[in-house]
């Protein structure tokens, strides 16, 4: 590899952050993930998990969690074809991150949707 070539691959990201959003980061790789946290799915089951989602966008979602090694997906040799994904070790890496997302979460739609008056009480 020539030295500008090693050069431009460093320095693709400047930050961790970007590395993780290109992962996991998008509407749909998150929900994926978290309900993979659950147990091994099937197609179908996503479907009924995350009703907003095309079978086109989670074909492709789970084809770029696979790629970088976060979803594992297994074929069964069986008819009709069954095939299930679940976290890989490495994907499990992920938990801790999306527990503080979602805890975040539930504390921003407390503030935003909650009881205003609490609101009203921190200034």
């Amino acid at each position: 590899m020539t030295e500008e070539r090693k050069n431009s691959v460093e320095k693709k990201y400047k930050v961790g952050v970007e590395a993780a959003l290109e992962v996991m980061g998008g509407k749909w790789k998150p929900l994926i993930i978290y309900h993979l946290m659950t147990g091994r799915k099937r197609t179908s089951e996503f479907r009924r998990l995350i009703p907003g989602i095309t079978q086109k966008m989670l074909t492709t979602q789970l084809r770029g969690l696979e790629k970088d090694e976060i979803v594992a997906r297994k074929v069964y040799k069986e008819i009709p074809p069954k095939v299930e994904y679940e976290l890989t070790s490495y994907g499990w890496g992920l938990k801790p991150t999306l527990d503080l997302l979602c805890y975040w979460g539930e504390d921003h739609l407390e503030k935003v949707h909650g009881d205003k008056s609490k609101v009203l009480e921190d200034f």
